[in-house]
């Protein structure tokens, strides 16, 4: 019987020889996936071209399910940036981007994908990946990070961009570029170099200046959530007045209400 319970809650095989030097180091790293998930949770939204809610809301559950009921102690769960793109390429031009109607249809489409996932799953048809060559796959995982890199490219030059392909993201950016934001440019710009050189050379520095090891790894893999801290802060003369940046806005608080229109 013990058995059969634990097929279905493989947690309670786990918890068995769980340590206190485990849940540190899960600890750590709870904390330092909530501040990495949060804002790219809300990127991949907006990406989708769903509320940002959303994304907080995909990000949460999956998370407390899988804890319950997952097998893996390293895969990674959640929202994904190709996803994402996906969700709004299947949606594209079934209802306007953002409404109730496009947000019905996304919950219907992650239903529909969850549904066939478990038929395969108790079909046991997890095989049919190894059909899946190395090249194809990372072709269109680098293809799609070049989408998702310049659909992204009118937030930094704070204009509206727009397109479905390269190309026409490439005409939308030029046809705009009278309208750049200077300060959106200069912070998308400042925040990006940040970045990259937190990842090449912070690491390593840190280490130099005697830090240990792990502390050296920890503090690199979360010293990305730390680029908003050099940003004007929300409301703080941030509009679009005089060339200034803009805000992005406000996200809506609570679990709003789930409705889904289905018309003939």
């Amino acid at each position: 019987m013990m058995n059969r319970v634990e097929r279905y809650l493989p947690l309670l095989q786990w918890l068995k020889g769980y340590r206190s030097g485990t849940f540190i180091s899960d600890a750590l790293a709870a904390v330092i996936v909530t501040l990495m998930l949060v804002p790219q949770a809300l990127a991949y939204a907006m990406l989708a071209g769903l509320p940002p809610e959303v994304g907080l809301y995909a990000s949460m559950i999956p998370l407390v399910l899988y804890g319950l009921f997952g097998s893996s102690a390293t895969l990674a769960i959640g929202p994904v940036a190709v996803a994402s793109l996906m969700t709004a390429s299947a949606l594209a031009g079934m209802a306007e981007v953002g409404s109730p109607e496009y947000v019905g249809a996304a919950l219907i489409l992650a239903i529909l994908s969850g549904l066939v996932l478990m038929a395969m799953a108790m079909l046991r048809l997890g095989f049919l990946a190894n059909f899946l060559s190395h090249p194809v796959i990372s072709g269109f995982v680098t293809a799609s990070g070049i989408l998702i890199a310049g659909s992204q490219l009118g937030q930094v030059l704070g204009i509206p961009g727009g397109g479905h392909n390269l190309l026409e993201m490439g005409q939308g950016l030029w046809q705009q570029l009278d309208n750049v934001n200077p300060m959106t440019v200069v912070i998308g710009g400042g925040v990006l170099v940040y970045l990259y050189l937190c990842r090449r050379f912070l690491r390593s520095g840190l280490l130099a200046l005697g830090l240990s090891e792990r502390m050296a790894d920890l503090t690199g893999k979360a010293a990305p959530v730390s680029g908003g801290g050099g940003t004007p802060p929300p409301g703080g003369g941030m509009g679009r007045v005089g060339g200034r940046g803009e805000r992005v806005g406000g996200v809506a608080g609570g679990v709003g209400p789930i409705s889904v229109t289905i018309t003939a």
